[in-house]
């Protein structure tokens, strides 16, 4: 492994599009895998949504996993992966906004711990976003961590769905990020199911559709 790639192990992993073409899209949403994933999981959704006016990107993890330990961790035991994540998520968003698309018409929607990627990648670069979407998902870091982000979110709808027996997301983690949202002036929707396990369900896939039918 070269110096470069431990030091951003993210770096040149494939970015998979589909969906509208740039000059018409109205939205462009940046899908975030899991855990042992790839973006194609996270794409399944196109055909739930069925809304052809969006462009879809999703970038893929080096060896299937944004960082190697929980999301619980101590920060620094998931570096230098975490930071790399951060940048591959900030290149998309990068990409999106060269295409002539702006922030506040851009999703960030992640699952398990792409879902954790995405909330910490938007409250450390807090702006109007489309939306963020958190399935199964919370802020990164261990209990106590500082949640001390600047900026606002100027009342991003977010989106954050999980179950209240979840065995990766603790519920507390589920609240304390909604929390951190508010604070950041996102208008959040919180909706904590009851035994669901790990996974995605039938209302939060429509209450997906129903915000970016609404952004």
């Amino acid at each position: 492994m070269s110096v470069h790639a431990a030091a951003d192990p993210h770096a040149r992993q494939r970015v998979v599009q589909r969906g509208a073409a740039w000059a018409h899209a109205r939205l462009a949403i940046i899908l975030l895998h899991g855990r042992g994933g790839a973006p194609e999981d996270l794409l399944e959704l196109v055909e739930e949504w069925n809304l052809p006016d969006i462009v879809y990107l999703a970038p893929s993890a080096a060896g299937r996993t944004w960082y190697p330990e929980s999301f619980l961790a101590p920060i620094d035991r998931n570096e230098p992966w975490l930071t790399s994540a951060l940048r591959a998520v900030e290149r998309v968003l990068g990409e999106i906004e060269q295409h002539g698309v702006p922030a506040d018409r851009v999703v960030i929607l992640g699952f398990s711990q792409g879902g954790c990627l995405g909330l910490e990648f938007a409250a450390r670069h807090a702006q109007r976003y489309a939306g963020v979407v958190g399935l199964s998902a919370g802020m990164i870091g261990p209990p106590g961590t500082p949640r001390e982000y600047g900026g606002s979110l100027a009342g991003t709808p977010t989106f954050l769905g999980c179950s209240d027996t979840d065995p990766h997301i603790p519920l507390f983690r589920v609240h304390e990020s909604a929390d951190v949202f508010r604070r950041l002036d996102a208008a959040v929707d919180e909706r904590i199911y009851s035994d669901m396990g790990h996974g995605i369900n039938r209302d939060e896939v429509e209450a997906v559709k129903a915000l970016l039918l609404s952004s």
